[in-house]
Order: structure tokens, then C-alpha cells, then sequence
């Protein structure tokens, strides 16, 4: 028994009619189509040659042999052409059909129940696949957004850390004058003259200094006191 038919017999169909199928169909399938499933007519009484429906990626073709088997039929129909399939299970077998837009009614009866089943489901498979060609895109923007939100989440991580990093280091370069500047003492302008030898003139005009000293930042409020006390002693 040939490989290329092997896998068509599933469900107890008639190797001979399958082999006599293959054989034909070999020179009828066009290029990138691929069959799907096939089910042999299966009558009451001893049928020689069984009609067959041949169901691929692309069309549905009913196989009827003629001239005691010497030749055959095939009728198809492609999947853009039907809109509805049947099944109706009888007590000797199944009736498996459907309807074309031009109204057309075509339908193959005696076929094995779950073969009957097999077909109506690749049919209708198929005729989703038809109805939906692009159903799988949506999922694929869907995650291509996922990855750009993360991608984002991501950024912004980064950025929170980079300032955070920046805050914690800002206070050990804050510069501190009580560190740079030393205090300064009172003491006489020129020489080793005291306050107590200044006129009273001298001491305003060094009043005056320490203010400017303090305005600018370079000494603090209490050592401007101490130095103001001081001088306004001798005044």
C-alpha cells in the first residue's frame, strides 16, 4: 500500500476507492494545495465503485466513478463559493452537504458517521479561516504594545534611579562656610593697635566692615555680635 494514501484511511475507508482517488487527484491539485481529509461513500449493499468527497486547504471535489470504474467525475467547488455545510446522521450512515451563492445544492449521502463528522468539521475550518484571514494580528499588535509599555515602565525605572542617585550626592558637595571661612577676631587694622586706641571714628568705620562681612556670607550672625558688642564698648 502506497504512502501517499496510507494516511487517508482513519476511519475504515475503502483502500481500493482511496488508492483510485490519490491515483487521479495527483494531476488535479493545483500548486500549494494540499488534501484535507477524504470519505468514501459507504452503501447498505456492496457498492464497487463508491462515490468519494475529497475536502483540501483550497476547494471541495466530488469524486463519482463511471464506466465500471474506468473514469471519473470530479465536480468542485471552492471554499469562496459555498456558505453553508450540512450534516444530517441517518441510521445507515451520514448525508453531507452544502449550498453555493448561486444556490447551488450539492450533497453526498451513505457516508460513515464519523467520517461525516471529520469533513463538516475541516469544512467548517476552513470556512472561518476564509471569513477571518487576518484573525491572528490583533494578538500580535497586542503584544508588540505589551513590549512597548514595558520598554517604557523600563525608562522611566532608569530615569527615577539617575535622579535619586543625583539627590543623595548633591548634599556632600553643598559647600559649607563655616568649614571654608575661619572666624575672624577682633583685632587693629594697622600694627598692634587695640580697639581701646581707635577714635571713635576708626571703630565705626570698622562696624562698618564686619556689616559687609555678614551681608555677604562671610561671617555668621553670632560672630557679628560678639565683634559689634565689643567695638561699641570702646565707643
Amino acid at each position: 500500500m502506497k504512502e501517499q494514501f496510507k494516511k487517508f484511511l482513519n476511519e475504515e475507508q475503502d483502500p481500493k476507492a482511496i488508492e483510485k482517488i490519490t491515483s487521479k487527484l495527483n494531476d488535479l491539485l493545483m500548486k500549494g494545495e494540499e488534501i484535507g481529509y477524504i470519505a468514501v461513500q459507504k452503501k447498505p449493499a456492496i457498492t464497487v465503485f463508491p462515490d468519494s468527497i475529497v475536502l483540501t486547504n483550497k476547494r471541495i471535489i466530488i469524486c463519482k466513478p463511471k464506466n465500471l470504474g474506468l473514469s471519473m467525475d470530479f465536480t468542485d467547488y471552492t471554499w469562496d463559493e459555498i456558505v453553508g455545510t450540512f450534516v444530517k446522521e441517518n441510521i445507515l450512515g451520514s448525508e453531507f452537504s452544502f449550498s453555493t451563492k448561486t444556490d447551488i445544492q450539492a450533497s453526498i449521502d451513505y457516508i460513515p458517521k464519523i467520517q461525516a463528522r471529520k469533513i463538516f468539521t475541516y469544512a467548517k475550518e476552513q470556512l472561518d479561516i476564509l471569513k477571518n484571514p487576518t484573525a491572528a494580528t490583533p494578538v500580535t499588535e497586542a503584544v508588540q504594545e505589551e513590549e512597548e509599555f514595558e520598554t517604557e515602565d523600563e525608562i522611566e525605572e532608569v530615569e527615577t534611579e539617575e535622579v535619586t542617585s543625583f539627590a543623595e550626592i548633591m548634599p556632600a558637595v553643598t559647600p559649607s562656610y563655616t568649614e571654608t571661612f575661619e572666624p575672624i577676631q577682633p583685632q587693629a587694622p594697622t600694627g598692634d593697635r587695640k580697639l581701646s586706641e581707635l577714635s571713635k571714628e576708626e571703630l565705626f568705620d570698622k562696624l562698618q566692615n564686619y556689616k559687609k562681612l555678614l551681608d555677604n556670607g562671610l561671617i555668621m550672625q553670632g560672630e557679628y555680635d560678639t565683634f559689634k558688642k565689643e567695638i561699641l564698648s570702646y565707643m
